[in-house]
């Protein structure tokens, strides 16, 4: 069960939340896609899209490679029904590459200590998402070799906040507005990851008081 109300008036305050983020999300290009939801009291579990099994979303539409790129008024739609989880398909306009929580925070470190813009995700299950642009190259494969790093790039998708899991809801680390918007390039993201993978540490240099 969801560790939060989940009345029938919490429940259509939180879809009309999700909508607008849809929304505004396809707004910007994004390709945005209706995802299940944790089943919850009785009375919802019935709705299309509740999963009693669910541990991770997963697009409503079998057909969901169909309706990448939908108009922000059909997403507008989708989220009339019910609070569906708001996904993101990788491969064409954003990928991502998702961590482990150690190696998240290293990263995050490291970005902030470079100056480097990056939007990213924390889901409720200990994992992080980092967004970048799309990369025909995939993932490296010091990277790719690793159990605890998975690649989100073409016939995949990310759940973005504030899509809920059965304890908590997803949330930004970095919003995209912070740096307006702008993925940054994959490879520099890649090489902060690496970098971060092999225990790189930030550090911070001491200034020297220049001589009078």
């Amino acid at each position: 069960m969801l560790d939060t109300d989940w009345s029938d008036s919490w429940r259509g305050a939180f879809r009309i939340e999700l909508r607008a983020e849809a929304i505004g999300l396809a707004g910007r290009g994004w390709p945005v896609l209706p995802g299940t939801y944790p089943a919850v009291p009785e009375s919802a579990a019935d709705q299309d899209g509740a999963d009693p099994d669910w541990q991770t979303p997963v697009p409503v539409h079998q057909n969901w490679r169909d309706e990448v790129g939908a108009h922000p008024h059909r997403v507008a739609a989708w989220w009339t029904e019910a609070p569906y989880s708001l996904l993101v398909a990788t491969g064409t306009v954003v990928d991502a590459v998702e961590v482990d929580d150690e190696l998240g925070r290293r990263a995050a470190c490291l970005l902030r200590a470079l100056g480097q813009p990056a939007p990213i995700v924390a889901m409720p299950n200990g994992r992080w998402l980092f967004l970048t642009t799309a990369s025909a190259g995939g993932c490296p494969a010091k990277l790719a070799g690793r159990e605890s790093v998975r690649y989100h790039g073409e016939g995949s998708w990310i759940p973005l906040p504030p899509t809920p899991f059965q304890h908590g809801v997803v949330h930004w680390r970095v919003k995209p507005e912070v740096w307006g918007w702008r993925l940054p390039d994959a490879a520099v993201v890649h090489d902060v990851l690496s970098r971060a993978l092999e225990g790189a540490r930030v550090q911070l240099a001491v200034a020297e008081p220049s001589a009078a």
